[in-house]
């Protein structure tokens, strides 16, 4: 812990708000022996050299800076000893009000409110470091500087290569026995280079050459990953190969595996494996490449809307059956149970596949406005080619290929909604409403060809083998419906086992454009987790932390809720279900450490009694009525922080009586905090944290969402000691919601202060 604190005043950012020598004269007074060095610069930020000075000549073994964000400046405030903000520019003056609503008036000195918010969080980041560490290595000595690569087609051959480049040493596992997957049967890529409007060829042969004649790449076909354990850094991964188990050292992991075609019974309804004249874009460009496409008229159909209807229609009947057989079960006499009996029920289906088709939809219309054009130009434009869409989507600067595609002759574009496709004998009949051509009309074809559905292999197949505690596969996120991700919007390539990266078609369905970019980015991304295992430190979000989870194992009870609930598989466990740390794994969300009742989990600069004594050093008057209620609010550093620092800069103001500390995560708040704010006599307190559900934001995956869960076993402690359980409350805060901030806080305060003083005060 920090025995020696430096203190030091940014009066750039505080200055003509607060009082400065007011609060300098107050802390020397509560800390003058733990805060021998307390000193105010006019531009803080110019001044490091001086800080650093200061550690050297005084021994100082702790630096608190004063006035900035802990979001600002970062990489100038970087000492060897531990470290810490206050923020009181964002927090104190840029967002104070007074207990009325109005502003402080510019120029007049700060009211003894505003001096009070500013003692209280100098009062904490003094605690902070107080009861902090700097923590111990967990650098791995020499880790493997070697990359597994799962999947042998474009995006994994591109991986390969990339990695090899590098100087890393690759290990190539295809499951079939020929390299190039997809991209072997397709004729020509959409764009790949500037200018964006000519396809171009994929060379899959040349990408194929490469990997095999490079050295650092070693390749094993018809083969598949049988375990993965481990960490980053030090991975051991065993495959089964036509030889027998072949196990081998690895860093990291990039996973390319692909997709597979959507089963074509859910496009029946459009004539799909009932009419030889009907098939998929993925069928359509394999014949073609073979020369088996004899048409001279060819409707490229977008739109789905016929088969999307059916299976909405069919998931009706379904959960209605199942209702109906529940409920007969309900009333029936119980039966004794069989062994092994299946139960009836109702499985969500048809929703999931509309998504793989919808989330296809740019990869098949760029695909088939290519193929279409493919037609055009081999037959000299004497087969005539329709694309007909309900939205033709086209991602980025590929805009440039479906203007030029506009202009061809033989290719004929119009929006459209399809009611109908029947098969006559002799041709095909497209019924078409609503076009841009401003009429319905019935399309006589020779062939008819439907989106492909592309459905990650992932999806269905355990492709690593995890030896993780929580199982085989990757954990299944209904959002992104077998799609690998953790976090779709801020960080691709991610997945929710560290170290394993994925690209191309089974993180998302993309154009080979996509897929050239995807695989880079990952390859870069499995190269730093070996970097980030060598040097100790976190991946993202908290890259470059050092910190990681420490067990007391003594008091350890084998509950086993660290280990379920870590979203991120870092905890294995023993027989006993004793919890096996693995600190390469781990994301330092701090998840963990809120899920342990025995609070035996604790980070060098992240505790239980740390966060518990800031709470405690809040000044929390007992006059209700005369001096206002205090409210707790726990921040996660993720989204909900940077919304209230923006806020604050855009001019938005909250209530004074409240008192901010930032958490790694809600997923890490222990309910120990809400009961320590509450019999010190806090009168709410509010959790401000990513979305979760559906629209899931959350930088941990499941944070806010564990939080909300623990809040109902809060809010029965809270009514068995006889305090209100609306007295704390979870709030949803995305980092571009500043807006919501201050009626979000100023709403709040106005329940606790008509719900009255917490009952606690009074003790």
């Amino acid at each position: 812990m920090a025995t020696k604190i430096g203190v030091y005043f940014d009066a750039a950012n505080i200055g003509g708000g607060l009082d400065i020598d007011v609060l300098e004269e107050g802390l020397k007074k509560k800390f003058s022996s733990e805060c021998p060095v307390v000193k105010k610069f006019a531009v803080l930020a110019d001044n490091a050299d001086a800080i650093r000075a200061d550690i050297e000549a005084e021994g100082l073994d702790g630096v608190l800076i004063v006035g900035p964000s802990p979001r600002q400046d970062v990489e100038i405030y970087r000492f060897p000893v531990l470290t810490e903000y206050v923020n009181l520019r964002m927090h104190a003056v840029l967002s104070y009000e007074e207990p009325d609503g109005s502003h402080p008036e510019p120029g007049k000195p700060a009211s003894s409110l505003l001096q009070q918010i500013a003692t209280d969080y100098i009062n904490m980041g003094v605690v902070k470091l107080l009861k902090g560490n700097l923590p111990d290595s967990a650098a791995l000595e020499n880790g493997v500087h070697r990359i597994l690569v799962v999947g042998g087609g474009f995006t994994g051959l591109t991986a390969a290569n990339e990695a090899a480049k590098s100087g890393y040493e690759v290990v190539l596992v295809e499951k079939t026995d020929v390299l190039g997957g997809a991209c072997n049967n397709i004729p020509t890529a959409s764009p790949l280079h500037s200018p964006w409007e000519d396809k171009e060829a994929v060379d899959i042969a040349g990408r194929i050459a490469q990997v095999k004649s490079n050295s650092k790449i070693q390749i094993f076909m018809s083969s598949t990953v049988a375990k993965l354990e481990g960490q980053p850094g030090e991975y051991k991964v065993t495959l089964n190969t036509p030889k027998g188990e072949e196990t081998l050292e690895v860093g990291s992991a990039v996973v390319a595996c692909g997709w597979t075609a959507l089963d074509s019974k859910y496009l029946e309804s459009m004539g799909l494996g009932v009419s030889p004249r009907v098939m998929t874009s993925a069928e359509f460009g394999k014949k073609f490449l073979a020369g088996q496409i004899d048409a001279r008229r060819i409707a490229f159909v977008l739109d789905t809307t016929i088969a999307e209807e059916v299976m909405l229609k069919q998931e009706a009947e379904e959960k209605a059956a199942a209702e109906a057989a529940a409920q007969e079960a309900a009333e029936a006499p119980a039966a004794p149970e069989e062994e092994g009996a299946e139960k009836p029920g109702y499985v969500k289906q048809s929703l999931e596949t509309i998504n793989h088709l919808r989330y296809s939809n740019a990869v098949n219309a760029v695909g088939m406005l290519r193929l279409a054009n493919e037609v055009c130009e081999k037959s000299n434009d004497v087969t005539q080619c329709y694309v007909l869409y309900k939205d033709m989507v086209v991602p980025g600067i590929l805009e440039r290929f479906y203007k030029k595609m506009q202009d061809r002759l033989g290719l004929m574009m119009t929006k459209a909604e399809v009611t109908g496709i029947k098969d006559t004998g002799d041709h095909v009949v497209v019924s078409c409403e609503k076009t841009l051509l401003g009429m319905d009309f019935d399309l006589d074809c020779d062939l008819v060809v439907l989106p492909t559905g592309l459905v990650p292999v992932s999806a269905k197949e355990a492709i690593m083998q995890f030896q993780y505690r929580q199982g085989p596969e990757f954990p299944d996120l209904e959002l992104f419906d077998g799609y690998l991700d953790s976090n779709y919007i801020c960080f691709p390539y991610e997945t929710r086992r560290t170290g394993v990266y994925a690209a191309g078609c089974v993180r998302q369905p993309m154009t080979l454009d996509g897929c050239l970019l995807d695989a880079r980015g990952a390859v870069l991304k499995a190269i730093q987790a070996i970097e980030c295992a060598e040097h100790g430190v976190a991946v993202h979000p908290r890259s470059g932390d050092h910190t990681y989870p420490v067990f007391n194992f003594v008091r350890c009870t084998q509950c086993k809720r660290c280990t379920e609930e870590c979203p991120f598989g870092a905890l294995d466990d023993d027989e006993k279900g004793t919890p096996k740390p693995n600190p390469g794994r781990c994301r330092r969300c701090g998840t963990c450490f809120g899920a342990c009742p025995e609070r035996v989990i604790s980070f060098a600069n992240y505790n239980i009694d740390q966060i518990g004594s800031m709470i405690r050093e809040v000044n929390v008057p007992k006059d209700f009525k005369a001096e206002g209620p205090r409210i707790l609010i726990l921040a996660c550093e993720n989204d909900a922080y940077p919304a209230l620092d923006m806020a604050a800069m855009q001019g938005h103001t909250w209530s004074p009586y409240v008192r901010i500390i930032p958490v790694r995560c809600l997923g890490s708040v222990n309910a120990i905090w809400i009961s320590d704010a509450m019999s010190k006599g806090y009168d709410g307190v509010m959790l401000l944290g990513c979305k979760y559900g559906d629209d899931y934001q959350c930088h941990f995956v499941k944070g806010s969402e564990l939080c909300a869960r623990r809040k109902v076993n809060i809010a029965e402690t809270l009514n068995r000691l006889g305090v209100q359980p609306e007295r704390v409350e979870l709030f949803e805060l995305a980092i571009d919601e500043a807006d919501r901030v201050t009626d979000m806080i100023d709403g709040f305060v106005k329940t606790i202060e008509e719900m009255g003083p917490n009952p606690f005060k009074a003790m």
